[in-house]
């Protein structure tokens, strides 16, 4: 079941509400959830049930994806603003410095979360932020083609190679190592969620001066890359190393960018280990 929270933040013309829709499960200690940009909440999914049985989870739809709207006017889809945005969502929900996971952009919302000192631990996979200016560009790139894809498709054609694995592939292969492992539903959901995601250019234009440089000192940090990653490539895990020396690196064998439906027992376990 989801929820929607109503929070209010500032901004260059004065108090705005913003509103995030969430999902929240299980019991013990607190654990937010970020997917990365064109996503949903439900890149979660494969992992929720195990994550669920020793932890209070709350997975959530970042400011202009899945079904969270689109940020106000004068709000900005950069760091500055999402970072307290999320924080508003704790202090709405009654959490203090939960343990975060992100992935993605979500992996650079948790690293800045863990560098304000507003999360017990981080867990980022395949963060965003540790490229160089050519992998960005490549990174933006291939996003965009992804979008553009996913907006020329008609509806029942998106469901239509959905419900094959080779279909699923064509959709999702640059995202999901095993995208066969997806099933037809999700497919649809997700690639109907990068279609419609409001904040999408937003939120890949604030990106494209975003560098993570910082140390993270006192708190758990866990880097974990996939070794079939296609679109942040996994030697940025070595430079996410050197920026953060404390950091736990993992690699994840066999999975994609988006690693929990390939692998969810393995992302499971990291998340976990990190969160104790």
């Amino acid at each position: 079941m989801s929820d929607t929270a109503y929070l209010t933040v500032d901004s260059r013309l004065g108090p705005r509400t913003v509103s995030l829709s969430y999902a929240r499960v299980g019991s013990g200690a607190p654990l937010l959830l970020l997917h990365g940009i064109g996503h949903h909440r439900q890149a979660w999914d494969p992992v929720i049930p195990a994550l669920a049985a020793e932890r209070d989870v709350i997975a959530v739809d970042l400011p202009g994806f899945g079904a969270s709207p689109a940020l106000p006017e004068g709000l900005a889809y950069d760091l500055t603003t999402v970072v307290p945005v999320l924080g508003a969502l704790c202090a709405a929900l009654d959490i203090e410095r939960p343990h975060v996971v992100g992935n993605s952009l979500g992996g650079l919302l948790a690293l800045e979360l863990g560098r304000e000192k507003l999360v017990r631990s981080v867990t980022a996979l395949s963060p965003a932020g540790f490229w160089t200016r050519s992998e960005r560009r490549y990174a933006f790139g291939t996003l965009l083609a992804m979008r553009q894809g996913a907006r020329l498709l008609p509806v029942p054609a998106i469901r239509g190679l959905a419900r094959t694995a080779a279909g699923r592939a064509a959709l999702t292969s640059t995202i999901y190592a095993r995208p066969g492992r997806r099933s037809p539903e999700a497919a649809v959901a997700e690639t109907l969620a990068l279609r419609d995601a409001t904040g999408f250019f937003e939120t890949l234009a604030a990106g494209r001066d975003v560098l993570f440089t910082d140390d993270i000192p006192e708190i758990p940090v866990t880097v974990a890359w996939g070794t079939h990653d296609r679109l942040l490539l996994r030697r940025q895990g070595i430079r996410a190393k050197h920026a953060i020396p404390g950091a736990r690196l993992v690699r994840l064998p066999g999975c994609g960018h988006v690693p929990m439906s390939d692998d969810p027992a393995l992302v499971a376990r990291v998340i976990l280990d990190t969160s104790r």
